[in-house]
């Protein structure tokens, strides 16, 4: 038996943006409690959408403190904000920082008990579905418009925490590529890399099926011949990479990740590591790591990220011909190839039982010892 949770409804392509105006009002709609990023303000992006909702005579509040990994300070002055201002729905506008507190947000007006943001860690089970969401990414990487997860840094503890939970998934999402045309190359590097992993994790974990290696398979295929045209700031690029990530989403939130994604959440927890690099840096590695319990589908991969030929290889090719390819794509979008600027050796350890215990890691395809982990940031040192 397997479970399958998408958005009810959602918008792609350039201008996408104007249908959220259509959707609040057929819905009733009062007042939106908008959050989004200092940054995304300080550059009109957020402009984009709350200039729509004031042409059309629609109330808001804008929330904007927000982290790049979200704090659950970043949540518990969110929920206050929201109740103070008499909003019944949010539009979250960002990356997966932007989405992961609004999520939160949601879950805990509606679920009060969780008031404390820590005991909704996990696969926590609320009562009640989250204040409507309408998210309108402006990355191309977390598909976090379409997830039911997200992450919160609890800072005291020096962790991340992530949380599955089907209540949480915006009711409307506005994959509009015009949102992402402002973003930097190395974000939109990262960004695109965060999606490629997403895809391949999602394809290799423990609960990969037919339904979901659908999505991943393409999505392989559509971010591999995109995301350099996007970094390059493309239109085409922008659109397909919109919706590669999007694409990826659909799957992996259904069925995991692995350990690409647990220590990736330990570097964003100890240093503050954007997201996407981190993934992006430890991707080829661990494909290493883990491809003796793949079966066959590093050819498959390799195929989907464009590499001639993979029908007459043999398994070490294709598995290697599936991690140079995505080392490749890497290198060729400007991403570290090494952890050096980042990890402190000394807290390796400390990085690797945190990665452990993270809620990624049971769904890796080979189980992980805490050595194993650490041998893994070793190597990237």
């Amino acid at each position: 038996m397997a479970r399958f949770v998408l958005n009810e409804t959602s918008y792609h392509g350039s201008g996408a943006i104007q249908e959220i105006v259509t959707e609040v009002k057929t819905r009733g709609f009062k007042k939106a409690f908008v959050c989004s990023d200092p940054d995304l303000v300080k550059f009109n992006v957020t402009s984009k959408v709350t200039d729509l909702l004031k042409g059309a005579g629609l109330d808001f509040e804008l929330y904007s403190n927000i982290k790049p990994n979200p704090t659950i300070e970043n949540v518990q002055t969110g929920v206050a904000a929201f109740k103070k201002s008499g909003a019944d729905y949010l539009i979250a506008i960002g990356g997966g920082s932007s989405m992961d507190t609004a999520k939160a947000i949601g879950i805990i007006i509606a679920n009060p008990e969780h008031e404390d943001v820590r005991s909704l860690e996990g696969a926590v089970i609320t009562k009640n579905k989250c204040v409507p969401i309408i998210a309108v990414p402006t990355t191309a990487g977390t598909a976090a418009e379409v997830t039911i997860n997200y992450v919160i840094t609890d800072v005291e503890r020096r962790r991340k925490f992530v949380c599955v939970d089907p209540h949480d998934i915006p009711v409307v999402a506005v994959i509009d590529p015009d949102m992402m045309s402002s973003m930097p190359k190395g974000l939109t590097a990262a960004t695109g890399m965060d999606a490629l992993t997403h895809a391949i994790e999602g394809y290799i974990t423990k609960g990969a099926w037919e339904l979901s290696d659908m999505f991943h398979l393409k999505a392989i295929e559509i971010i591999a011949r995109s995301l350099r045209d996007a970094v390059a700031n493309t239109p085409k690029g922008r659109e397909d990479m919109a919706l590669g990530q999007y694409v990826a989403g659909m799957g992996f939130s259904n069925v995991g990740l692995g350990i690409v994604h647990s220590m990736a959440h330990s570097l964003g927890a100890f240093y503050d590591t954007p997201h996407g690099v981190a993934n992006a840096i430890l991707l080829p590695t661990v494909m290493e790591y883990n491809a003796p319990a793949t079966g066959s589908k590093y050819r498959d991969i390799a195929k989907a990220m464009g590499v001639p030929g993979t029908e007459s290889m043999s398994e070490a090719e294709y598995r290697k011909a599936a991690i140079d390819a995505v080392r490749k794509l890497s290198a060729d979008v400007g991403i570290p190839a090494d952890l050096k600027e980042i990890v402190k050796p000394e807290e390796v350890h400390a990085l690797a039982e945190s990665a452990l215990a993270d809620a990624c890691t049971p769904g890796n395809p080979k189980d992980p010892t805490v050595e194993d982990i650490e041998q893994l940031y070793r190597s990237l040192l």
